[in-house]
């Protein structure tokens, strides 16, 4: 089969429906359809299951920013050591009703503060507030930031988009399972998000001291950009005298925020490590090695990671010297973005399937010049479609079962919890989609 070169990606508005409106409307039913089953129906259930285990006593609704809100909360008033074995147990109190100290508890630093000591510093002035005010707020804020979002990275890959297929993207993306578990947790992977998107939109406009000190701050989750983060120095050193900016924005707002957390805990760092050390114990593997299942997973997860991590590496350095506005710059960083979430992120962590979002777009504007080329290609990418599009295929269906089945029946996992069975592959599928695309784009280079 003969390699055909893509010299751009195609414009986002060649894309077209015959009946605009109609496509719209289809999409809100399909999203509201989504909503409906996530909030009215799962998140009940999910927290009727963890109260039957005793763990339902506390906060659900923005669990996952709670330990940086009172982190944040006690340091403004006694500067307590957020990484403590006490804050721990506040941590969990606040969370479960109570530490965790029970025989068939979790681990007992489960949900220990994690994070980077600067990030209480970006959110210290919201420990002046209450959590329930503090939760809502950044609920709207977050979901709000990733609507934006999806314009910055258009506006990054170099694309355009009709008014209808925006709105389209949008709803389909606020309504996809992984930014509905985001946004109920008051997750901060949806902020790391924008900020990613914000820091190529500046990429791409060539203001480069912007995006390096927006891209500093994508490091509050350091799992999620360290690798693009690795691209990025590669990228700038290749052409140091014209990139040397994004590199001076960087170090900068980093020293920044690492030296103001160092004036408040000297400490911070070897403790921070010492938290992450156990993390493993009690976090779910990366996606690669728990897809596997938990026999395959523990010997072919590890060897698989250092294959695609030396696969990026690779990528990496081959596309070192491209321009910003290429090609292969955008593949190269939704290629990375990809290999990221399936190979340092949590199997679990289905929220951070927010980076997926640019190679989304890259393939959705270049499927159909690389399906021409390779008929191979083509099932795989409607496989990958099919299960990105799964949740709102089969949500109605059964939201619709439920008038003629039991409640046995429609609670059964087999039944209830059909619109979450392809989440796992979502992010396996876009990797192999771009990942191919790569393959085929660098094979045409030599």
């Amino acid at each position: 089969m003969s390699v055909t070169i893509l010299p751009r990606l195609t414009l986002m508005s060649e894309l077209s429906f015959p009946k605009p409106r109609l496509a719209v409307l289809l999409a809100l039913l399909f999203s509201a359809a989504m909503a409906y089953y996530h909030v009215g129906l799962f998140l009940p259930r999910s927290m009727e299951r963890s109260a039957a285990r005793g763990l339902g006593g506390g906060y659900s609704f923005g669990n996952d920013f709670y330990p940086i809100w009172l982190t944040a909360h006690k340091a403004m008033e006694h500067h307590h050591d957020p990484y403590s074995p006490e804050m721990t147990r506040e941590i969990q109190t606040g969370l479960f009703g109570r530490p965790l100290d029970r025989p068939g508890d979790p681990p007992r630093d489960y949900r220990a503060f994690a994070y980077p000591a600067y990030t209480d510093l970006l959110f210290w002035p919201l420990g002046c507030l209450s959590f329930p005010v503090v939760r809502i707020g950044l609920c709207v804020t977050f979901g709000a930031l990733t609507v934006l979002s999806l314009p910055l990275w258009l506006r990054a890959l170099g694309q355009r988009s009709s008014p209808s297929l925006l709105v389209i993207l949008i709803l389909l993306t606020l309504s996809s399972y992984a930014v509905l578990e985001g946004l109920f947790a008051v997750q901060p992977g949806l902020l790391v998000g924008f900020l990613l998107a914000a820091s190529f939109a500046a990429l791409a406009k060539d203001r480069l001291f912007l995006a390096g000190g927006l891209f500093a701050f994508t490091f509050i989750k350091p799992q999620v950009s360290v690798v693009v983060a690795a691209y990025l120095l590669l990228w700038s050193f290749s052409r140091w005298r014209e990139r040397r900016r994004f590199v001076y924005g960087l170090l900068a707002w980093s020293a920044v925020l690492a030296g103001l957390s160092l004036l408040l805990w000297p400490h911070w760092i070897p403790k921070w490590l010492h938290v992450l050390s156990g993390y493993g114990s009690y976090s779910p593997p990366p996606l690669i090695t728990y897809s596997l299942g938990p026999h395959l997973g523990p010997k072919l997860g590890p060897f698989l990671i250092i294959v695609l991590l030396g696969a990026a590496l690779i990528v990496m350095w081959r596309e070192r010297s491209v321009a910003s506005s290429s090609t292969s710059f955008t593949l190269t960083v939704s290629l990375l973005l990809a290999l990221t979430s399936i190979t340092l992120l949590p199997g679990q962590a289905v929220y951070d399937h927010i980076v997926l979002v640019p190679g989304i777009l890259v393939i959705l504007g270049t499927w159909r010049e690389v399906v021409l080329s390779s008929r191979p290609f083509a099932i795989v990418l409607a496989a990958a479609a099919l299960a990105l599009f799964w949740q709102w295929i089969v949500v109605m269906p059964l939201l619709a079962s439920r008038l003629f089945l039991s409640p046995a029946q429609f609670f059964s996992s087999s039944v209830f919890l059909l619109p979450l069975h392809a989440a796992a592959s979502v992010p396996l599928a876009i990797a192999a989609v771009l990942g191919y695309t790569m393959w085929h784009t660098m094979r045409g280079k030599q």
